[in-house]
Order: structure tokens, then C-alpha cells, then sequence
């Protein structure tokens, strides 16, 4: 039996091939819609059998195709699906394994647009909601009720970088009969595998470290083939198809993940220590800190702790704007996963969605700053940040 590659060699050969040609770099299939042989061909293909009709429906082009393919050989997973957004995956996600009277237990830290989906939008079609602290395995297992169909996770959680243990939590949702999902945005499949680790499907940001370069938008959904299977129909209704030119910047970002992922983690730590040792700052989230409260967790579930912090600066949020606009290098921006060093304030940008209240109660202060650390060269990133800190 022939070995498996290694995850380098995957980000870099897995998926390709998908032309008849012979190009060396997988062409971006510019077409709505696709030409068939003959009325029975296209009957064939209509009622399920392998084929390409249309853009909007899976499997979209050869060049969905060829990402899907790698990011599922980097994931572990057996099938997935490409989307125009990892909103519009999540939403596919929901839609179509939660009905009316079901029951979603979620972490409570999580993205503020996927807080609105799910407290807002999933509400109005009778699905019921929880918010739990998923760190607290006693929390999880209290919460689960006889309608709960779905866990779903966040990990590390965005913005205070919380881990939630995945294999532990999918044990509790297969005995209750549910399924468990995770965002594995943060981590990337380079550092974390829900799916070899217990979780049932993976949804992730293209727009973040996948695409890598800040220049693309698209969401993707990866699991075993009945469950992905299942998603397809909803997935084609709601029409949120990733773009043909999006895929094929997907692949090519995939193909130096691994090269990336390092040097973004190696970056992020060498921050981590500096802020952690900063008089003007009380307090850093990152799993590779010792203080982190899952920090063992984190090293028995991921293989490196990535390249998101976040901290409090000492004198709230006033303190946090005189550091930001006094950062030249590194961008005041939101998303994150891009070559370059992004800085955002969570409590007025991306999570602004959630109450104030909440946001407080779940330790996203008025002085907490979020860091999407770059690939630039460490010491020119921690120079800024001296800079910025020495004016507030």
C-alpha cells in the first residue's frame, strides 16, 4: 500500500490534475454553464450522475473541483463544498441539518456575524438556541436537551482565542444523537483536524488563511460524503456558489499553506512574549502561552498555535485607539489569515453584533485588541508595535 503524502506535499500536488490538456497549473474554467453530448447525457447528469451542468451546482467546474479535492485531502475529510463565503457555508450548514423545533448548542465565543446568524436568522425558522462555554465540558453535557441535532464549535474562538476540546465534545454529541461541527477558520487544517479528532464536518473562511492574500472572498464545507451529500440541495437553492476565479485562488493559496502557517505561528509567538512582558499591557490570548487557560489542551489537539492573539492594553478603549492609529506597518483592518499583520478592536468592529453586556460577560473588553500576525520579518512587526504602544 502506498503511503500517504505528507501535508506539505498535499498542499502542494493534491487536486491537480483536473485537464484534459495538459496544463501544469489547473485552468480557471471561465463558464456559466456547460455543453452536453446529448439529450440523454444531460438527462443523466440532471438525475445524478457525475457531471458538470452548471456553475451553481456542485461539483460548480474542474476548478471547484481540483480546490474541493485538496482541501479535503488537507482536512481528512471524504467530500466537500465550495461557497461564496464562509457565511453562506455556515448558513448551507444549518439549513440543512436543522428543521423547526430542533435544538443548536453553540460556543458562546464566536465570530459576531456567524452570533447574528445563529441568534437572529436560525430563530425565525423555530430552531432553538443555546450559548454555552464549550471550555466547560459539565456546560456542554447540562445543555443538551433530546431535540439537540447540532454542537457546533469555535476553536480557538474568535476573538479571546478559548479552546474547546473537539474530541471530548463529539463523544458527548454522538451519544446524544447529534452531530458536531467545527470552525476551524483560526487554525487551519496545517495546525488542527476536527474531523481525524471526532468532529463530524469542517467549515472554514477562504477568505482567510486559505486564500492567504486578503484578496478573495469564499467559504468552504468539508465531511463524510452522506453528510456533505445532504447539503448539496440547500447549497444550490440559496445560490451562494464560491467563484470560479475565487477557486482557483483558493488552490493556489492551499499550495503554500504549510509554508505560511509556520512562519505566521513563529511570528505570533515572538509577539505573544513581547506583549506578554509590556507594562502597558495587562493581559495576552494566545494557546502557546503557558498562562492560557487551555494551553495543554492546545498542544494535545493542535499541532502549533497559529497565528491570531488578542490582549488587553492597560486604560480600556481609548488606550486601544492611540494604539492602532499610531501603527504603521501593520493595517488597522478587519478579517484576518492574510501575509500582512492586521489589527482590529473587536468590541466596535466585528463583534459589535453582539450586546454589550454579552460581550463584556464573555471577556471581550472595551481594551481588547485583536492581531492577525503577518509572514513579514518578526522584528519589524514587534518595532511597530513598541511604537505604537510607547503613544498610548
Amino acid at each position: 500500500m502506498e503511503r500517504e503524502k505528507s501535508f506539505g506535499t498535499r498542499c502542494v500536488h493534491a487536486g491537480e490534475g483536473h485537464n484534459p490538456f495538459g496544463a501544469h497549473a489547473t485552468p480557471i474554467y471561465q463558464t456559466s454553464t456547460f455543453v452536453f453530448e446529448s439529450a440523454e447525457q444531460a438527462a443523466a447528469i440532471f438525475s445524478g450522475q457525475p457531471g458538470y451542468r452548471y456553475i451553481r451546482s456542485p461539483p460548480n467546474t474542474p476548478t471547484h473541483a481540483a480546490f474541493v479535492e485538496k482541501i479535503c485531502s488537507l482536512e481528512g475529510g471524504k467530500a466537500g463544498l465550495a461557497f461564496s463565503s464562509g457565511m453562506a457555508a455556515e448558513t448551507a450548514l444549518f439549513l440543512s441539518l436543522l428543521e423547526s423545533g430542533d435544538h443548536l448548542l453553540s460556543t458562546n465565543i464566536i465570530y459576531g456575524g456567524t452570533y447574528g446568524l445563529i441568534s437572529s436568522l436560525l430563530t425565525k425558522f423555530g430552531i432553538e438556541v443555546s450559548f454555552v462555554d464549550t471550555t466547560d465540558q459539565g456546560q456542554v453535557k447540562a445543555n443538551m436537551r433530546e431535540n439537540t441535532r447540532m454542537v457546533f464549535l469555535e476553536t480557538p474562538a474568535n476573538p479571546t482565542m478559548a479552546v474547546s476540546d473537539i474530541g471530548e465534545i463529539g463523544r458527548i454529541a454522538r451519544e446524544a444523537g447529534a452531530i458536531t461541527a467545527v470552525d476551524n477558520t483560526f487554525a487551519t487544517p496545517y495546525f488542527q483536524q476536527p474531523l481525524r479528532l471526532g468532529a463530524d464536518v469542517v467549515v472554514e473562511s477562504c477568505t482567510k488563511y486559505i486564500g492567504g492574500h486578503g484578496d478573495l472572498l469564499g467559504g468552504v464545507a468539508v465531511g463524510s460524503n452522506e453528510l456533505i451529500q445532504s447539503m448539496k440541495r440547500p447549497a444550490l437553492l440559496a445560490g451562494g456558489t464560491m467563484g470560479t476565479h475565487e477557486a482557483w485562488l483558493c488552490l493556489r493559496g492551499l499550495k503554500t499553506l504549510h509554508l505560511r502557517m509556520a512562519r505566521h505561528a513563529e511570528n505570533a509567538m515572538q509577539l505573544a512574549l513581547f506583549l506578554e512582558s509590556h507594562p502597558k499591557v495587562q493581559k495576552v490570548n494566545y494557546p502557546g502561552l503557558a498562562c492560557h487557560p487551555q494551553h495543554l489542551l492546545a498542544g494535545r489537539q493542535m499541532s502549533g498555535w497559529g497565528g491570531m492573539l488578542s490582549f488587553e492594553i492597560k486604560g480600556g478603549v481609548e488606550a486601544g485607539r492611540r494604539l492602532m492609529n499610531n501603527l504603521r506597518l501593520c493595517s488597522l483592518a478587519v478579517s484576518l489569515g492574510s501575509v500582512d499583520t492586521l489589527v482590529e478592536h473587536p468590541s466596535s468592529m466585528t463583534h459589535a453584533v453582539m450586546p454589550r453586556e454579552t460581550r463584556e460577560r464573555l471577556g471581550i473588553s472595551d481594551g481588547l485588541v485583536r492581531v492577525s500576525v503577518g509572514i513579514e520579518d518578526a522584528e519589524d512587526v514587534l518595532a511597530d508595535f513598541e511604537r505604537g504602544l510607547e503613544m498610548v
